[in-house]
């Protein structure tokens, strides 16, 4: 079989209809489209169901003279079904739900959910968790920050976040990876790309 040279582009895309099929906190739509396929042809029109979300922020704080990061605990009804213990240990986070840039949910969000003021913002990527049925992606930082006295129970009590706080080393946090304790995308990303990188991020923020 001959290698195709289809380069494709969103243009490779029609979409022939779009239907609102749920509308709360978040939207749900069904989309009829086609689309190019590899040979040059355009595939049959196929329905989709997609999951709209907005942009996600992910912000790790990291004390580089401490060698300490900042972790956040809190309920997640996503896991109730597929886990023994639906309270994870999470990066502070937060959707772009406003006319705000990304680096400005990070310090918002640092703030309300921890108690911390970023001094500085290192990115570290850009991705999309589910994109096989969702919109969403995720920006993702390291965040500067200083670590004494943080800890404690934060979050806004009208968007029902109770949120524990904790003060891991990096080597902590790293082992809970390594054993499943830490399970989700963000954090594991993050908490790999800093044990890459540690070395250059402590030099360039102390």
């Amino acid at each position: 079989m001959s290698e195709s040279t289809f380069n494709p582009v969103a243009g490779d895309v029609e979409i022939l209809d779009r239907e609102l099929c749920f509308q709360g906190f978040y939207r749900m739509e069904r989309l009829t489209l086609r689309h190019r396929l590899f040979n040059g042809q355009m595939s049959a029109a196929m329905k989709r169901e997609l999951f709209v979300r907005h942009d996600a922020v992910c912000v790790l704080p990291y004390d580089p003279v401490k060698d300490v990061v900042v972790l956040n605990e809190q309920f997640r009804v996503g896991v109730v079904d597929k886990s023994d213990n639906p309270w994870m240990i999470e990066m502070v986070a937060g959707l772009i739900d406003k006319d705000e840039q990304p680096e400005e949910v990070a310090h918002r969000e640092a703030a309300e959910e921890a108690g911390l003021q970023l001094k500085a913002l290192w990115p570290i990527t850009q991705y999309f968790p589910s994109p096989g049925g969702s919109s969403e992606r995720v920006h993702l930082f390291v965040g500067h920050c200083d670590s004494e006295g943080a800890g404690g129970v934060y979050g806004l009590e009208d968007e029902d976040e109770d949120i524990r706080v904790h003060v891991w080393t990096l080597d902590q946090a790293l082992d809970a990876v390594w054993t499943g304790r830490i399970n989700n995308a963000a954090s594991i990303i993050a908490l790999q790309w800093l044990s890459t990188h540690r070395d250059e991020v402590r030099r360039v923020w102390t």
